[in-house]
């Protein structure tokens, strides 16, 4: 099986996995805000081991997607900064992980 569509996978559980938890809080809470949702994810320290765990996350995928995707000539690969924050790094990295792949091939192709 080709890297790309494990990546694409991963993907797409990314969003799912997620995402079933952020649709659980917003039916459950009184007030479903962003500001109550970060209130909530930072209310025990287990949250904010986790929230500083991802905060690193974020930045290294960052600091290896952003030059990587201009070296291959990514396209549209900025979306994935907004993305990252409106939906969840679980779905952005591997499909960063999937159009790099796809760019890979494609330079292989043209050799």
């Amino acid at each position: 099986m080709k890297l790309k569509y494990l990546y694409i996978a991963l993907s797409i559980l990314g969003i799912c996995y997620t995402w079933y938890y952020n649709i659980q809080w917003f039916q459950t809470t009184e007030n479903p805000s962003f500001l109550n949702f970060m209130n909530d994810a930072q209310s025990n320290f287990a949250g904010k081991s986790f929230g500083a765990d991802l905060t690193v996350v974020v930045f290294t995928f960052f600091a290896f997607m952003i030059p990587e995707s201009l070296r291959l000539k990514i396209k549209y690969w900025w979306v994935l900064i907004p993305f990252t924050f409106l939906i969840a790094i679980a779905f952005t990295f591997p499909l960063f992980l999937y159009m790099r792949e796809v760019a890979l091939e494609k330079r292989l192709d043209e050799l």
